[in-house]
């Protein structure tokens, strides 16, 4: 027993040892840490380092075999880009280090890259963001958080969310300032946002300066911020925002992630000045690991650091603590060795920038650090090209008891309002809108959302132009006043404008302002007055402004308040048809044909039901024939006086009777509207008329219709510009061929305006052209276009609209319909196929019963097996009975005894030894005879008993 405990003690003896001496055998690998330590009294640098000695306590401790051990170098960057360039320096050169870690902003980043390149020494930042770090493309530079560049896409996805179409971005006057810019303009184009202005402030600038621009700010419509700075500048931003009431209801203010990321670093003072603040945060996932690390890393930080109470980790902390972590495995992976720098230069105890040396161990652990991915606290560890990619981020809602969140973004699926808890990923709940953040506190306690912009406080009133008409003032009219040098501005356009701003929740100074020269004339044509809305001389413009493709491209326009388009007026003349072939126009040729034979075919199917029944529809062929053609024609004026005896022949005289009394009503009704209503033609109905001619057209000067006659082909010899109404009406009266004009193009509310004074001389044709119609005149992108727009939507489709229409269009009381000008009055077939299709399936339904009836009883005559009578004979057979009186019907049974055949020469024997029964013929009166014969029963006639003339 003695022996084999001896045995174990020297067993656990020998395994201490080698623990001993595999500690002892560890390589020390000296990396750099730049911080500022001078900042708030180092409180960020040193929450900072501490995550970075975590990290390492944490990997060495989890991994106990890793032949290597960082050993950190620490120095401080004093706030400066110079004080961060020799402390790197310092660490490359006298330190001798393997890597740096650091710095914190993105300026230092910068200079400090370039030494890095030079030396082959990895620098990990893990807040520098700026996005031209990434230009540099440096192999040995690389970005433990997101570029900033990322973040623009939620922020346009919170302005597209609310609507708002300006956005003035503020941000610091550096590096890292306009760093962000260039891709959040972009970003809100993509979005249809405009930045109509950037407010640029000074990393150093005073409170007074800082206010004197946030005045400068109040004074402008917009009202939607986007702050880009660092969070000393920031507070002192919020700080003074407040102070002048910018943090009041009707305000948006948006921040960006590199203030949103420490809003606990700040003072709760600060905090209660950005209530209602919208912030962008890196999305950090809560794991229990994280929820570890920081009961841990406080325990510990505030052993380290018992001076410093109430301090919370940030984004940028915990992916310090990924950035070691990280470094500590590419280390271990690339096996440093103790002897691995090229002396560039041998002079040591120097800072100079031509004296450092080269590492030879920098190109692998470059290259080890860019393959390195684990799951760190911060979230996955996954770098590309030296970038640290692109992940969610949250939308915060400051309030005065912390940031709250309303939505997230993911690259993926953009806006969503809740991620998914078990796996940290965003998954999609609704689309886009409002509804997809939770409810917000706005500046102010406002709960409503902010529409993004307001009339300016400075108390200046929208000048708004209008054009100086000379005629046509209806649409606008100003008075001057000769004793006080007042204006009144009155008309449509005007009174459309009021009541759309009546329908505006919120109230519009403005003041209108003549379009005129110091004599009081038109300065220029309608482009030049909708150009000075571009030019800033006019907020807005308000008149018969028509809405252009090549207007638009410097301007924006409401929606139209008048009709669409271009038309033509041209004279009427009265062209009430007094010719002697006017009894011809009522109906047109199609119909007329139509009709006519309509009544040949009735009166053939009379005839045909008729025939062997009647005595009237009996006779020679050209009496039959010239009775069924004046039966049939006769029912026009029902003066028929021959009688219909089948059934079938009075069906198809009913319905057929029908028909015509429709027909002669209606050629009665239209003869006499011909005769007696005066038809107002005008004397143009086509554009090309014109041109082909070579006729005189005119146009309104000053507008654009004289280069679209132009652009149809019109020469200027051929066009004559109008000012007023009365030259208008004096050339239109004279004519194009005395001098005059033939007809007046100018858009449809100026025409319908000259058709309500001259409307009994005059008509409307067109639309010619395709026009909007009039709008209202806004700078591009104005946030009060959308407003006015659906107001003016809203006085049309009341009845506001149509009381202005008629205070200012009044009609003569002695205008002409519009029914009565224009086309034909002719009755077409299309009027009336209906009749004719029932009346030709009552005539033909009648033709198919007789036709079936007569081959049931005659039809025998046809299929008869025995008979030698070929195909046409027995035909012909059938023809001959249809020619002969049908002695069965009630017409004949009532007359006297018929006649019999007596020429046995007309006899027709055509088989002696036949057995079909003797026909009706067979038995008659013969010449020499005196003895009767008896008629069969009917429908037994033979071949025999026909005669056969011109049979044989």
């Amino acid at each position: 027993m003695m022996i084999k405990k001896k045995n174990h003690t020297f067993l656990f003896s020998w395994i201490f040892l080698a623990m001993i001496n595999a500690q002892n055998t560890t390589i020390p690998v000296n990396v750099g840490v730049v911080l500022d330590f001078d900042s708030g009294g180092g409180k960020t640098a040193k929450v900072y380092l501490s995550c970075i000695e975590m990290a390492l306590s944490d990997i060495y401790a989890s991994h106990p075999y890793f032949k290597t051990r960082i050993v950190l170098s620490t120095r401080n960057s004093k706030q400066t880009v110079v004080g961060a360039a020799a402390a790197a320096l310092d660490l490359i050169k006298n330190a001798e280090v393997l890597a740096i870690l650091g710095p914190e902003t993105s300026m230092e980043a910068s200079f400090i890259v370039n030494l890095g390149d030079e030396s082959h020494v990895p620098i990990l930042s893990f807040s520098a963001s700026a996005p031209y770090l990434t230009s540099l493309r440096s192999p040995y530079f690389f970005r433990i958080t997101q570029t900033d560049s990322y973040q623009v896409k939620a922020i346009s996805g919170i302005v597209q969310n609310f609507g708002w179409r300006q956005v003035v971005p503020i941000y610091v006057d550096n590096m890292y300032g306009e760093g962000i810019i260039p891709f959040l303009i972009d970003a809100l184009q993509d979005v249809d946002a405009h930045v109509p202005y950037r407010s640029v402030i000074s990393p150093s600038a005073t409170g007074d300066q800082i206010i004197k621009e946030l005045y400068k700010l109040m004074t402008m419509q917009t009202r939607v911020f986007i702050v880009h700075m660092k969070p000393n500048l920031c507070s002192k931003l919020f700080s003074m925002a407040k102070e002048i009431g910018m943090m009041s209801k009707g305000y948006v203010w948006v921040l960006t992630d590199g203030i949103s990321n420490r809003l606990n670093s700040m003072n709760s003072s600060v905090i209660t000045s950005m209530e209602g603040v919208l912030g962008i945060q890196t999305f950090i996932p809560r794991t229990t690991e994280l929820e570890k690390f920081e009961l841990r890393w406080k325990g510990q930080f505030q052993q380290d650091n018992p001076t410093i109470i109430d301090v919370q980790l940030d984004v940028y902390a915990l992916q310090a603590y990924d950035a070691a972590f990280a470094l500590a495995m590419s280390i271990e992976n690339v096996g440093i060795s103790t002897s691995s720098e090229i002396h560039k230069d041998a002079s040591s105890n120097s800072t100079n920038l031509d004296t450092y040396k080269v590492s030879e161990n920098g190109p692998k652990l470059a290259e080890a650090l860019s393959i390195t991915r684990f799951k760190g606290i911060a979230g996955d560890f996954k770098l590309v090209e030296g970038q640290l990619q692109s992940s969610t981020f949250t939308i915060v809602n400051i309030k005065s008891e912390g940031e709250k969140p309303v939505a997230f973004w993911t690259p993926e699926n953009q806006m969503v309002k809740k991620l998914n808890d078990s796996t940290n990923t965003a998954s999609i709940l609704s689309t886009n809108s409002k509804s997809n953040l939770g409810p917000i506190k706005w500046p102010g306690n406002s709960l409503s959302v902010p529409r993004g912009w307001e009339i300016p406080t400075n108390g200046k009133k929208l000048i708004i132009g209008v054009p100086v008409k000379i005629d046509f003032t209806e649409f606008v009219k100003i008075t001057k006043d000769p004793k006080t040098g007042t204006m009144d501005v009155t008309g449509f356009c005007i009174d459309v404008f009021h009541a759309a701003l009546k329908v505006l929740p919120y109230a519009l100074p403005h003041e209108f302002t003549p379009f005129s020269n110091p004599d009081g004339t038109s300065a220029g044509s309608y482009n030049d007055l909708v150009y000075q809305v571009y030019l800033g001389k006019f907020d807005v413009v308000v008149g018969d402004t028509t809405i252009r493709a090549n207007r638009s491209l410097y301007v924006d326009f409401t929606m139209p308040y008048t009709e669409s388009g271009v038309v033509m007026v041209v004279p009427i003349i009265d062209r009430t048809s007094k010719n002697a072939w006017v009894f011809l126009k009522p109906l047109t040729w199609d119909l007329w044909l139509t009709t006519f034979c309509f009544f040949l075919f009735t009166g053939f199917v009379v005839w045909v039901l008729e025939h062997r029944i009647n005595e009237d529809f009996r006779g020679p062929p050209s009496h039959q024939f010239g009775t069924s053609v004046w039966f049939s024609f006769s029912t026009m004026v029902f003066s028929q006086k021959e009688n219909v005896i089948s059934n079938l022949a009075r069906f198809v005289m009913i319905i057929w009777v029908f028909v015509v009394l429709i027909l002669t009503q209606s050629y009665t009704a239209n003869l006499a509207s011909l005769l007696t209503v005066q038809q107002l033609k005008p004397t143009v109905v086509d554009i090309k008329d014109l041109l082909r001619k070579g006729d005189n057209v005119g146009y309104s000067k000053n507008a654009y219709v004289y280069g679209l006659l132009k652009e149809v082909g019109f020469n200027d010899s051929n066009l004559k510009g109008f000012r007023t109404m009365e030259a208008l009406d004096e050339a239109l009266s004279k004519g194009s061929a005395n001098g005059g004009i033939a007809a007046f193009v100018d858009e449809t509310p100026t025409m319908k305006l000259f058709l309500a004074k001259y409307c009994s001389k005059y008509t409307m044709i067109g639309p010619i052209f395709k026009t909007e119609g009039f709008g209202f005149v806004f700078p591009k992108r104005s946030p009060l276009v959308p407003d006015v727009s659906q107001a003016i939507l809203a006085v049309i489709e009341g009845e506001q609209m149509m009381s202005i229409e008629s205070k200012w269009f009044k009609k003569e009381s002695n205008c002409q319909s519009s029914s009565q000008l224009g086309s034909s009055n002719s009755l077409g077939l299309d009027s009336f196929w209906g009749l004719f299709l029932i009346a030709g399936v009552a005539s033909i339904v009648a033709l198919i019963i007789f036709v079936a009836s007569f081959l049931y009883q005659n039809g025998h005559l046809l299929i008869d097996p025995d008979s030698e009578a070929s195909t046409s004979e027995r035909i012909g057979v059938l023809f001959k009975i249809f020619n002969q009186k049908d002695l069965n019907s009630r017409t004949f049974k009532s007359s006297q005894p018929r006649d019999r055949i007596t020429d046995a020469r007309d006899e027709v024997n055509i088989s002696p030894n036949n057995n079909w029964p003797e026909s009706p013929f067979s038995y008659s009166n013969h010449s020499d005879g005196n003895s009767e014969q008896h008629t069969p029963p009917s429908g037994q006639a033979s071949l025999e008993s026909v005669p056969r003339h011109g049979f044989l």
